[in-house]
């Protein structure tokens, strides 16, 4: 008999088009670290593990962390001028939203944000919800920003 009270959620996987451009996005934005990372050159794809810890962490295995953020990059779609992208569940049909990741500060990660050209989707002041922002990463998913 398996305890379910011992799951936990270690991760979601985004594919993205440009591995690099993902990994710069999410350490030099989010301020994620690099966890784990796996390249298959015979299969022709990368993995980036990402997440944020603190020095307690460091020696945890991957498997055994919770809230990662898994990139999958399939090699050649960074160079390929008719690869149109990978459906990020924004469109009409719906269907995946988006991850939320908090912050000390909405008014200065916001500026932050603005400093290092992220495009947004909603700034804190548009609509009737003004404790959070939604950004884009290089691929056009979705990141709700909001204090904790």
């Amino acid at each position: 008999m398996t305890d379910t009270t011992k799951y936990k959620f270690n991760h979601t996987m985004y594919r993205v088009k440009d591995g690099k451009a993902s990994v710069d996005f999410y350490t030099n934005v989010l301020g994620m670290k690099l966890i784990d990372q796996h390249h298959s050159e015979s299969a022709k794809f990368s993995l980036y593990f990402l997440g944020y810890e603190d020095e307690s962490d460091a020696s945890t295995p991957r498997l055994s962390r919770q809230g990662l953020l898994e990139l999958t990059h399939n090699h050649g779609t960074e160079s390929d001028p008719n690869f149109k992208g990978y459906s990020t569940g924004n469109g009409e049909d719906g269907g995946y939203g988006h991850i939320a990741i908090t912050v000390d500060d909405l008014d200065a990660a916001v500026a932050r944000f603005d400093q290092l050209n992220v495009k947004f989707m909603k700034r804190p002041e548009e609509g009737r919800m003004k404790h959070i922002a939604f950004i884009y990463d290089p691929d056009g998913y979705r990141i709700e920003i909001l204090k904790h």
